[in-house]
């Protein structure tokens, strides 16, 4: 009855599997037929903290009941509180604007750099160069700056001014004198789960800062502890002008944010949002924050990683006449998969083992765990996926 109402009403632009899911726990989910799922994509990165938290349930209860949502035209207390909080997280001495998703932040992103090099500078600077293979959102703008061709059919005309590095030892030659602004995902996920060179995005940095040319990192997906460290930007020893989070940072709640060193580049009535950064999501945000925060002093956020890369290199070492390599940092790493059919044919088989798994570009398997996820699900995930390349090899 559903699968029929979804195709009837909801626009067909997602390639579903037609499965009702009706509870969750941690990495845990459960169909209206009691099927047991292991769940080793966190709703493409964002259940951070795993499906229904108690903390998290507790946090949205208690909000729910005092107050949700007034607008941005009035002190929203933990706002102010998550704003301090991802300052001193990230270690940069930055200013933060919340949004509803990580599209919406990286449009904050690309409005600040474009305000910047007007103000600042004779003749306008304007063009923002990113990565070949890059994703940065699907609205227009973000659209456009994704660096993939295929993307963009159907939706043009696009805003002017995006420029597209092949790698990124291109990237000085492109710049020019109307040059704003250099936005990179340190490790591309859409794009293959593909980590950027350390020693070049030093290198980039200093010469982009010698030039005055912004370096904006996009870290939704990177964001957040998922590659280990609170931002991936710290494991690269490096300070962006503008970073972008979202994704993660709810633990399921709609929230993104842009943060910045130019801390006074808006004005009232240049940038807005009407829910962005409410009482709920502000809230949710704080908790997650904290529950990600005491595992990482912990030291239980390494220790599950080291295992799952061991998990994921096993693998690789078992199916060598599949698997090309294994890729990523913590927990958004990916199998590089021989070819696209085969790709294919273990995505089919992992779902039938009850395994959610993702694709990414370049033939990868990627995987995107909830970061809390216990020893037992990590096992009983990673044993399914062993099965679904059984089955095929």
């Amino acid at each position: 009855m559903f699968e029929k109402m979804d195709k009837d009403f909801v626009l067909h632009s997602y390639g579903r599997n037609y499965v009702n899911f009706k509870s969750a726990s941690g990495a845990v989910i459960r169909d209206d037929k009691d099927n047991k799922y292991i769940d080793l994509s966190a709703g493409i990165g964002v259940v951070s903290v795993g499906h229904s938290h108690p903390r998290v349930t507790k946090a949205i209860c208690e909000r729910a009941e005092k107050i949700i949502h007034v607008s941005n035209l009035f002190l929203i207390e933990p706002q102010a509180k998550l704003a301090k909080k991802l300052v001193e997280l990230s270690g940069y001495d930055m200013r933060c604007f919340f949004s509803n998703s990580g599209a919406e932040a990286n449009e904050g992103a690309i409005k600040i750099a474009r305000k910047y090099g007007e103000v600042e500078d004779k003749p306008k600077r304007y063009k923002v160069i990113t990565l070949e293979h890059s994703f940065h959102g699907r609205t227009i703008s973000t659209l456009k700056a994704t660096g993939q061709e295929s993307m963009h059919n159907y939706f043009g005309p696009f805003p002017d001014g995006f420029v597209y590095a092949k790698d990124i030892d291109d990237i000085e030659t492109l710049c020019d004198d109307h040059t704003v602004a250099v936005m990179i995902e340190l490790i591309q996920g859409e794009g293959g789960v593909e980590p950027l060179d350390k020693d070049k995005v030093k290198k980039l940095a200093e010469f982009l800062k010698k030039k005055d040319i912004l370096l904006i990192v996009d870290e939704v997906q990177t964001g957040i502890y998922r590659t280990g460290e609170f931002l991936a930007s710290n494991l690269y020893d490096i300070e962006p002008d503008i970073v972008t989070i979202a994704k993660g940072l709810g633990g399921g709640v709609p929230i993104g944010a842009v943060m910045t060193t130019l801390k006074d580049i808006f004005k009232p009535g240049d940038h807005g949002s009407t829910f962005g950064g409410n009482y709920l999501v502000c809230s949710v945000a704080l908790e997650v924050l904290d529950i990600l925060e005491e595992y990482k002093n912990s030291g239980g956020l390494d220790e599950a990683m080291i295992a799952f890369h061991n998990s994921l290199k096993n693998i690789s070492k078992q199916y060598p006449q599949i698997v090309e390599k294994e890729v990523g940092f913590g927990f958004m790493r990916g199998l590089r998969i021989k070819d696209s059919d085969t790709l294919a044919k273990i995505l089919e088989s992992a779902f039938k083992e009850r395994v959610l798994v993702l694709k990414a570009g370049r033939n990868t398997l990627r995987f995107l765990p909830p970061l809390t996820i216990s020893k037992e699900e990590l096992d009983e995930g990673i044993k399914r996926v062993e099965n679904a390349f059984s089955s095929i090899s």
